[in-house]
């Protein structure tokens, strides 16, 4: 897993979000942008966190950010999760990894004792230019929000 640091340029990268939209990494040029990548919509942990950013929505904007979901899930299960939770932010539905390739979130995780490949829960912060300002690695998915702010 080559995950993206702080300093490091995002790749461009094009994908779908939830109403098969395409979104592009130029569309958010000049913008300050949080990426964040969950492991699956409507699960326990994916619903607290994007739910404690869509609560905090507001201020975030306030600060400049705008908001990016990922996930591996298809384009119906994020429009199911988006439209259920009222999210006010679109999810990207990267079935082909494209973005989480772009920001190295795949690997290896552990869980009850099995091993399998799957995606990091982890939150980038990108500057205007397109550079890595913060990740944060430990997202706490309940108070998500004030890790960023």
């Amino acid at each position: 897993m080559n995950t993206l640091k702080i300093g490091d340029k995002v790749p461009s990268f094009t994908s779908k979000d939830q109403d098969g939209n395409e979104v592009k990494l130029s569309d958010y040029s000049g913008k300050k942008l949080i990426v964040f990548f969950y492991p699956k919509a409507s699960t326990p942990g994916c619903t607290a966190e994007a739910c404690n950013l869509r609560d905090n929505y507001k201020e975030l904007q306030e600060q400049g950010y705008e908001l990016l979901g990922v996930s591996a899930d298809s384009e119906k299960r994020q429009a199911n999760f988006k439209n259920k939770y009222e999210f006010p932010f679109p999810l990207l539905a990267d079935e082909d990894h494209t973005v989480i390739n772009a920001f190295g979130v795949w690997g290896l995780k552990k869980f009850m004792g099995r091993e399998y490949d799957g995606i990091h829960r982890k939150t980038f912060v990108v500057n205007e230019e397109g550079t890595v300002t913060n990740v944060i690695d430990k997202v706490k998915t309940k108070d998500h929000a004030a890790q960023l702010l």
